[in-house]
């Protein structure tokens, strides 16, 4: 497959190009605060911050090597790709369902000592509250949805490779997109409940001040839940999910039994702001935007990779497409976290103008990091590649900015 030599590493460039230029697109233009300099010390004591280096450095590690291992697994079977994958199937579209299924499970499960590790150390520090029976259901349900999915894609993938040898990454792009947009719609009321128990927000104090603030706001919040999450979790979060009928504003347990009215409010403020701004249907449209060019360099690659030189191959190609893919999906994600960080931002700085309360969002984010046992400080380059949100110490920055006048 000779075309793919010489095209693969610059459809790779641009599509990285794309992303990056979709990001500065998309990229909030106003309404975020820039964070006032301050000193982590000043917020957080030596043995806090030892605390939290002693867990996250390793923790960043063992989830480097299951990165590896998952990326090092696909290298090995496009290199030595199984004979099953390479005999000439009468069904190979069936025996792609199968293999992707296969395939998905034994990447999950190869780095499973090194999850372990990483798991036992979060339930050292006291983040993990979950059983193993339960953690071994949970496993088990995520490997049969991400194998369902996987069969399917699989199958849809190499179908299109075999009916559209250089175009399929056309009518691949548009399943990725509906696909994208369908899970979004469907996945707090399809998936989501698969893992955990959600409750509408009874009536109440809370429940008052999150209808107040999307008064302010001037946005319809769909829907507010409690998550059960302290069933696997003494972390506190909350997040907004949905599209249209299914939009949802979700707060954790931990969160609503564990931190003030004031600072739950700046929380939900946050995610009003999301909201308000149409992250979601944003997030979306980066998708269609950059889909396309990541779709056509993982089809370079991916005939660049597959033996032989076959316009309709069969399974044996499924290794290149899966690893092809898993590369491009995680440079672009590299790229978009850009875009998320800044997203993030600007949701801090409108719950700061919502609730006009600096000193509890100030304290919210020390409490939340030492919940969560997070570096508030982490090096630039973890945020760079890793980080969908601003770093604690940015964020304190933020509420400091606020309460020192800037708006």
């Amino acid at each position: 497959m000779h075309s793919g030599r010489v095209r693969w590493p610059v459809a790779i460039l641009v599509a990285i190009v794309v992303a990056e230029a979709a990001v500065v697109l998309l990229r909030p233009r106003e309404g975020v605060i820039d964070p006032a300099p301050v000193r982590v010390e000043s917020y957080f004591s030596a043995g806090e911050l030892d605390r939290a280096r002693d867990f996250r450095g390793p923790q960043l590690a063992l989830h480097g090597g299951v990165l590896a291992i998952e990326l090092g697994l696909l290298a090995l079977l496009v290199a030595r790709p199984p004979g099953a994958l390479r005999r000439p199937w009468r069904r190979p579209l069936l025996v792609a369902a199968l293999a992707g299924v296969t395939l998905s499970v034994a990447v999950d499960a190869a780095p499973l000592p090194l999850k372990a590790i990483a798991r036992e150390r979060a339930k050292d520090v006291g983040l993990v509250t979950q059983s193993f029976s339960g953690y071994a259901g949970d496993l088990a349900k995520g490997w049969a949805i991400g194998g369902l999915l996987a069969g399917a894609g699989a199958a849809a993938g190499l179908g299109l490779i075999r009916r559209y040898p250089r175009r399929w990454w056309i009518p691949g792009s548009v399943l990725v997109i509906a696909f994208g947009a369908a899970s979004t719609y469907a996945a707090p009321v399809v998936l989501d409940p698969l893992f955990n128990d959600f409750d509408r927000l009874p009536a109440g104090q809370t429940r008052s001040d999150v209808l107040q603030l999307a008064r302010r706001a001037g946005v319809d919040v769909g829907e507010v839940y409690s998550v059960d999450a302290s069933r696997r979790t003494t972390a506190a979060n909350a997040y907004v999910a949905g599209l249209g009928a299914t939009k949802r504003v979700v707060l954790y347990d931990t969160l609503l039994e564990n931190f003030s009215r004031e600072e739950v409010r700046l929380v939900v403020a946050h995610e009003l702001a999301h909201v308000h701004h149409r992250d979601v249907p944003h997030g979306l449209l980066y998708l269609a935007l950059v889909t396309p060019f990541g779709l056509f360099a993982a089809a370079r690659l991916t005939r660049r990779l597959t033996p032989g030189d076959d316009d309709r191959p069969g399974p044996v190609a499924l290794p290149s497409l899966a690893l092809s893919i898993a590369l491009m999906a995680l440079a672009i994600t590299t790229v978009s976290n850009q875009l998320s960080r800044d997203v993030e931002a600007r949701a801090d700085s409108y719950s700061l103008r919502l609730t006009d309360d600096p000193q509890a969002f100030i304290s919210f984010e020390r409490r939340i990091a030492l919940r969560n046992v997070s570096r508030p400080d982490p090096p630039g380059w973890i945020t760079f590649l890793l980080s969908t949100h601003p770093s604690t110490i940015d964020r304190i920055g933020i509420g400091e900015a606020y309460r020192r006048g800037e708006r």
